[in-house]
């Protein structure tokens, strides 16, 4: 999935606090939902979302679904970030080297 599809569905703060809360470990849809001011139905609406961003996946475990974070899916979204991070790094470099040739 793309960076853009990650940041859109991470903009809604409900949704962020779900991934948050995923952050803990795997879980089903009530655990999420027990410590969410949310109805079940709409913690699986923004897992739904979460999913299709590439951001969480799910199994089965009997009758329930256990979400957890897919690491795989938050590639394209640190990809993306540390581009940042690497030019300002090399503003960084350049501007110590300045300094480093200044008397």
């Amino acid at each position: 999935m793309s960076y853009e599809q990650a940041l859109t569905a991470l903009a809604d703060p409900t949704r962020r606090a779900v991934f948050e809360r995923l952050r803990a470990g795997p879980q089903p849809v009530g655990e999420l939902a027990r410590h969410l001011p949310i109805s079940r139905p709409a913690v699986s609406q923004h897992l739904k979302v979460l999913k299709d961003a590439g951001l969480v996946t799910d199994r089965a475990e009997g009758t329930r679904r256990i979400y957890h974070i897919d690491p795989h899916g938050l590639g394209a979204l640190r990809r993306w970030l540390d581009q940042f991070w690497e030019t300002a790094l090399d503003a960084f470099a350049a501007e110590a080297e300045k300094t480093a040739d200044k008397p």
